[in-house]
């Protein structure tokens, strides 16, 4: 837990008291602060009481000599509206936090580099973690993925807090200024949280308002939010390096992939340095984005080559995100619970064939136009949830589907098609693959849980017909 002991005896409000808000609250009670906690869900009040928090309701409790209000990213701060206890915070002129201007303020020698953009970010803050672990180099990873900002251990000079970013978060945070930004790319999403489209890119953009001198801005260059952004950062001083990242085509003076080939030009002379066709944990040109920008994080970092690509190897992937299950009686089956949105699913769906598709789940504004090209791809759909309905609509004539309502359903219904194709040709390498281009939110408090649930299932499945877990590298060929 990280030391915050420039705050004793301030008063602190925090506002959410979940995976980052709660280990903030300890955190600042450690410290000697007086913390008044809250949160609108009854059960983290109960949780945080346990611990012997003062439980006040930020919307109603004095709140005269709260110093600061530390802001849970989860909670809105304006679109499309704030919450009423952060209205109140900001009419009283209330200084707005989150814990990662805590930890930056607590741990000011580190280093600190941070990743965001729609799609990928939580596998490159995670293979950056591995890449600097398995060089050697003492890294903390947190943030959005995983463990809060203050919940990580204490580090110094030369070493690496290394956070995800959600634009969520991006829209408070202040500090700390990065020494390196990686900036993967931006698709619709979250458009129920932001005014407009433009809104959404402007907090991903927030990641560069704060940089240090020498500061290093990776930024993918496949789309044109994120094409725009790297022309405006090269353009405006020279006190930062603007890295490119490309999947597809060349990106001088950056990191690209051609033809499978992890392509390094940051020093002249383009370099192929890995081939990442065969890495199990990478698969799939989505991917391949992460690979390259962690890559030229890592080496802007200062790390070699050959460390970087060694590491890149040893990958294993994160659970919900392209994680291989089983396989059962032939079907193979591959959990992508993170896939919240139709570009993060079209990611999941480029990578095997044929699929028995388990989609659905609180549907997103914007349609499900991404999925058209990956349609070929998909020999029967099972429904789920809120948005089963609207997903049907958009198949219907085109991929038989069936509406399974519940997880759970889908799954058994799912294995039942499949394995009427296997039985009917045996060397059909069917994959049940649950990448639901909806968030979890209606049946489930998180994808993780809605991952875990689909994961239980495929294994009460693999018990009943006699299967199991075969580790085999199951990437499906495209």
């Amino acid at each position: 837990m990280i030391p915050l002991d420039f705050l004793k005896q301030q008063t602190i409000a925090v506002l959410g008291l979940g995976r980052s808000g709660l280990p903030t609250a300890e955190a600042l009670i450690g410290a000697g602060a007086t913390v008044l906690a809250w949160d609108d869900d009854a059960l983290q009040r109960q949780k945080a009481a346990a611990l012997g928090m003062t439980i006040a309701d930020l919307t109603t409790a004095d709140l005269a000599g709260v110093e600061t209000l530390v802001l849970s990213p989860g909670i809105p701060r304006t679109h499309p509206a704030p919450h009423p206890a952060v209205a109140r915070a900001l009419s009283l002129g209330i200084d707005i936090r989150l814990d990662i201007d805590l930890l930056a303020a607590a741990q000011p020698d580190a280093c600190y580099l941070g990743i965001t953009g729609t799609n990928g970010k939580s596998t490159t803050t995670a293979l950056i973690g591995h890449i600097m672990t398995a060089a050697g180099v003492r890294a903390e990873v947190g943030g959005n993925l995983g463990t809060g900002a203050l919940a990580l251990k204490p580090l110094g000079g030369g070493q690496w807090y290394v956070l995800e970013l959600s634009s969520y978060q991006l829209e408070t945070v202040s500090m700390p200024a990065w020494d390196i930004g990686v900036f993967l790319n931006i698709a619709p999403d979250h458009l129920d949280r932001y005014a407009s489209m433009s809104d959404y890119v402007a907090a991903k953009r927030r990641l560069f308002q704060v940089r240090k001198p020498g500061h290093v801005a990776i930024v993918g260059v496949d789309d044109r939010w994120s094409r725009d952004l790297c022309r405006t950062l090269a353009a405006v001083g020279s006190d930062h390096q603007v890295v490119p990242v490309s999947v597809g085509s060349p990106a001088p003076g950056g990191v690209w992939v051609e033809d499978g080939w992890l392509t390094d030009g940051l020093d002249g002379e383009p370099q192929r340095v890995a081939d990442l066709a065969p890495l199990t944990g990478l698969p799939g040109r989505h991917n391949w984005q992460n690979a390259a920008a962690a890559y030229a994080a890592v080496r802007s970092a200062g790390m070699s080559a050959a460390a970087i690509v060694a590491a890149l190897r040893t990958f294993p992937g994160l659970r919900h995100r392209q994680q291989y299950v089983a396989t059962v009686d032939g079907v193979r089956f591959v959990n992508d619970s993170k896939a919240t949105n139709p570009d993060a699913a079209v990611k999941a769906l480029a990578c095997y064939r044929p699929i028995f598709w388990i989609a659905g789940g609180r549907a997103k504004d914007g349609g499900f136009d991404a999925l058209d090209p990956m349609l070929d791809r998909i020999a029967q759909a099972f429904l789920v949830g809120e948005g089963a309905d609207a997903i049907a609509q958009f198949l219907s004539g085109r991929v038989p589907f069936t509406r399974s309502g519940t997880l759970d359903r889908a799954v058994t219904d799912a294995f039942d098609a499949a394995r009427r194709l296997v039985h009917h040709d045996a060397t059909a390498r069917p994959v049940v693959l649950l990448s639901p281009a909806c968030a979890s939110f209606d049946q489930f408090r998180s994808f993780e849980e809605r991952g875990d649930v689909f994961v239980a299932a495929v294994e009460a499945l693999g018990r009943s017909n006699g299967g199991s877990a075969d580790r085999e590298a199951t990437r499906g060929a495209a």
